[in-house]
């Protein structure tokens, strides 16, 4: 699923470098004790979007869930989203990094996979989720106020995992 809103008082430059200095600032650090396992060995581009994949939870009442996210950083990758793609593993998604001043929409044009559109406010908690939003359509779905970010999930993901508005989300 791609962005739609453009040009809301941020320039792409400022949205790029903003992405760019939040994915260093959040990216895992490996030791040189940590030597090599699954995780770390883990790859950090995804195969068919060519965006790095970095490590995202959810802390929810039911637990802490964990997601291996592509990281739509640019206008291009917000622009293209999840758009055409068939397949999204349970514990895959994207998260869209924002500036936390502005609010964002979105819409599923050319998504064939319904998605749960999760909004994370300013303060990293969960704003509002736009559960199972219907494919293809053009209708946009609103954040409830300013985003630090938008994460995609396949959609019924959240219900599943009892992740809620007020959830804490760390990227």
């Amino acid at each position: 699923m791609g962005r739609r809103s453009t040009g809301r008082g941020l320039t792409a430059g400022i949205l790029a470098a903003g992405a760019l200095l939040g994915i260093a600032a959040c990216s895992p650090q490996v030791s040189a004790e940590a030597g090599t396992n699954a995780e770390t060995a883990a790859p950090t581009v995804h195969p068919v979007s060519g965006l790095q994949v970095i490590p995202l939870t959810v802390e929810s009442a039911a637990g802490k869930h964990r997601f291996a996210v592509e990281v739509a950083d640019t206008p291009e990758a917000q622009r293209k989203g999840l758009m055409f793609r068939t397949e999204l593993g349970p514990d895959e998604g994207m998260i869209f990094p924002y500036d936390g001043k502005t609010a964002q929409s979105f819409w599923m044009k050319n998504t064939p996979l319904p998605l749960d559109i999760i909004f994370v406010g300013p303060d990293g908690r969960i704003s509002n989720i736009a559960a199972n939003a219907t494919p293809y359509s053009l209708e946009p779905v609103y954040s409830v106020g300013p985003v630090l970010g938008v994460l995609e999930l396949a959609g019924g993901r959240s219900a599943e995992l009892g992740i809620e508005p007020g959830d804490k989300v760390a990227w």
